[in-house]
């Protein structure tokens, strides 16, 4: 870098804080992700899910589906994993996941995306520096088949609390990487 060159530090996405959220309000999450076989079969040896539906090729082609099924749990994750930088990437819990329905099988190869709607919000009762905000998060692959539906409750930072900055974004420690005093 030459010592001409303006630099500044620049805030990026710091996800919404609790005051952000409006009910009514849709967030389409930003990537697809193609689910791999290497994903089910990890995350259903991981979890030790022994249903032969996830890993018995022989088993599941004589089933409806004639194919493996990727692990459900694995679909949820996935989709709340997606929401994440819209919807809790400021929050301090999760307080549940409700009404969860698998809608449609999902198959090694399909690409997920996902969608959160704000159904409601309010004030915590026994916390002042959080909100609670209700969404229903939607997934679809690559054919817009829904594939995934639940309701999801974060408990969320309200900006005032967080005083998130360029310098030392949400989740960032003081002092690491570029600071205001270099550039």
């Amino acid at each position: 870098m030459t010592p001409d060159t303006d630099r500044r530090l620049v805030e990026g996405w710091q996800g919404r804080f609790y005051e952000d959220f409006a009910v009514g309000d849709v967030y389409k999450h930003p990537y697809g992700r193609t689910v791999t076989e290497t994903d089910n079969v990890w995350f259903t040896n991981l979890t030790m899910n022994s249903n032969p539906m996830h890993f018995n090729e022989a088993y599941a082609s004589e089933t409806e589906f004639g194919e493996r099924l990727v692990d459900g749990t694995f679909v949820i994750a996935l989709a709340v994993g997606m929401s994440v930088v819209d919807v809790s990437a400021n929050a301090t819990a999760n307080l549940g996941y409700d009404d969860v329905r698998h809608t449609g099988p999902v198959f090694h190869g399909d690409t997920l995306f996902a969608e959160s709607e704000v159904l409601s919000k309010r004030e915590s009762d026994s916390r002042d520096h959080v909100g609670i905000v209700e969404t229903e998060l939607r997934a679809y692959n690559q054919d817009d088949e829904q594939v995934l539906t639940l309701r999801r409750t974060p408990m969320v930072l309200k900006r005032e609390h967080a005083e998130p900055s360029a310098a030392r974004p949400p989740g960032w420690p003081a002092g690491v990487g570029t600071q205001p005093e270099e550039l």
